[in-house]
């Protein structure tokens, strides 16, 4: 889930009588068989820059830090934060993909115009099967939502909640993440922090995608809600061994066999889903961050799913020259 996202849910669900509950489950990717775990890792290790979360990429005399970062508050995060803020002390700046100015206008324009994020077609009860529905019904009062107001949410925004655990919704409204704790540690410092995109980016993206599409993003995560503690512990946990990306392989690979879906389905999908959400972004960060590497050494803090990957931000920082090495 990216920073915007999260924002955008605990707006939402700031009001919502919710009780908070920490994720317990179990890492769904230590537990697979030994021949499904080998055919996922391989699939993980073909993408570039595949593992790590702490890079530098230098180009004659350019200086760019680059941390994978994950949103949610998390013990863990201090450790990381102890080795990034050297690096945010000594930067003539931090990237995030949303500052304080951004946050501030993305929070004002929900105040303003609460509807932004509903659809002007059909209801979810409307196009979704009556099984399809119910299964979204419970998933959504887990989360403090109630049904009859979700249902007319655009579906990409009902598909970016079930993406978030129950578990975790309380985190989302006092956010802990490395990225949060970057910008806290770059204000004490006097480092300017600058956004990497405006803050309508992620709706601007999403208005592209056809309904279909939408709805598409809805049913691939129905089949995973009684999962979603499971999830939400894998993907910490392998945040933390610096192995997100094989955490998108994993839910690519078992969409291969979701009802309806073919591999081929499935793989066109989620390859729609990474150029929408990731690798566009990706590639209009890039002279963002050159340009504020010109001005000196920079530190540069996003979701972790933006490293790796053939247009991941380390490949394109790379494919322009750049040196990149691991900091882990």
């Amino acid at each position: 889930m990216t920073r915007l996202t999260s924002i955008i849910c605990a707006f939402f669900l700031a009001s919502a009588p919710l009780a908070h509950a920490a994720c317990t489950g179990t890492d769904l990717i230590a537990a697979l068989p030994q021949p499904e775990r080998a055919e996922l890792e391989a699939a993980a290790a073909g993408q570039p820059f595949s593992e790590g979360n702490f890079w530098q990429a230098t180009r004659e005399g350019r200086e760019v830090t680059v941390a994978g970062t994950y949103h949610l508050g998390d013990p863990r995060q201090a450790a990381l934060l102890d080795r990034l803020r050297p690096r945010i002390e000594q930067a003539s700046a931090l990237l995030v993909e949303a500052g304080p100015e951004e946050e501030a206008r993305l929070k004002e324009a929900m105040a303003k115009d609460p509807s932004m994020l509903l659809s002007d077609g059909p209801t979810l009860p409307e196009v979704l099967s009556e099984e399809e529905w119910h299964t979204l019904s419970d998933a959504l009062r887990a989360r403090g939502i109630p049904p009859v107001l979700a249902s007319k949410f655009e579906p990409w925004y009902v598909s970016m909640t079930l993406a978030l655990p129950p578990c975790a919704v309380e985190a989302t409204q006092n956010p802990n993440g490395l990225d949060k704790l970057a910008m806290r540690a770059a204000e004490t410092a006097g480092v300017p922090v600058r956004s990497l995109e405006p803050w309508n980016t992620v709706f601007q993206l999403f208005a592209e995608l056809t309904p279909e599409e939408q709805l598409a993003m809805v049913r691939t995560a129905l089949p995973l809600e009684d999962r979603v503690e499971d999830l939400a512990v894998t993907l910490a946990d392998r945040y933390f061994a610096g192995q997100s990306r094989t955490v998108w392989e994993y839910m690519r690979l078992q969409a291969h066999g979701m009802p309806g879906y073919t591999p081929e389905k499935a793989d066109a999908e989620f390859a729609k889903m990474e150029e929408t959400l990731i690798s566009r972004r990706n590639r209009d960060w890039l002279p963002v961050i050159e340009a504020a590497a010109a001005e000196g050494p920079v530190v540069v803090a996003v979701g972790a799913l933006h490293l790796p990957g053939r247009e991941g931000v380390l490949a394109l920082l790379r494919d322009a020259g750049y040196a990149v090495t691991p900091l882990d």
